[in-house]
């Protein structure tokens, strides 16, 4: 069976998901900062991956954030806020969804090529997983009060903690030893 048809097996079955909720101890955690929230872009226009010949450079190209996907991101942003949820910086891969999803919740983002889609590049994503720990770690090192966000793909999302996560979710993590990471919980798409 191709890599490609097991990882989407895989994640279509769900595995290795936590229990899911706005628990407050979560929330709490989040305020204290120091945590990392890897989100998955919000939700798209129908389609799985990129049509052929997409272009970085060129959103028309691309599969992008439908009308739903953009409410959802301005709603992300406003619960965090709400919730005095302090962020830092915010990274995000270069894909237009995606950064469209960070722009519309933060005002701003850095793009940064290890969040980028490994979806059709899986000779990448041991690398890219690799310096998405490492800059993890360095923060962790380095505790600011804030929190990081990093807006990526639910394929890099499942490479690093072995979650499928929906369109919208949030994955909260900080690292575990020299090149895990511990996940502290889930907030679900932004309601």
């Amino acid at each position: 069976m191709a890599r490609r048809e097991f990882l989407l097996g895989a994640l279509a079955l769900g595995f290795g998901s936590l229990a899911r909720g706005d628990d407050a101890a979560l929330w709490k955690e989040l305020r204290r900062g120091s945590s990392v929230l890897l989100i998955r872009h919000a939700s798209t226009e129908p389609g799985l991956g990129d049509p052929p010949g997409f272009r970085l450079g060129d959103c028309a190209t691309q599969r992008n954030l439908s009308d739903k996907g953009r409410d959802e991101s301005a709603r992300l942003g406003e619960r965090l806020r709400r919730e005095k949820v302090p962020i830092g910086r915010v990274f995000t891969s270069p894909w237009c969804r995606c950064r469209e999803t960070a722009m519309l919740a933060f005002g701003r983002a850095e793009d940064w090529e290890p969040l980028a889609s490994v979806f059709d590049y899986p000779d990448r994503e041991a690398q890219y997983s690799e310096s998405v720990r490492k800059r993890i770690a360095g923060y962790a090192a380095r505790p600011s009060g804030a929190n990081v966000v990093m807006v990526t793909h639910n394929v890099n999302i499942a490479a690093l903690t072995k979650l499928s996560v929906a369109q919208g979710e949030i994955v909260v993590v900080r690292p575990d030893g020299c090149c895990a990471l511990r996940t502290l919980g889930r907030i679900p798409v932004a309601s």
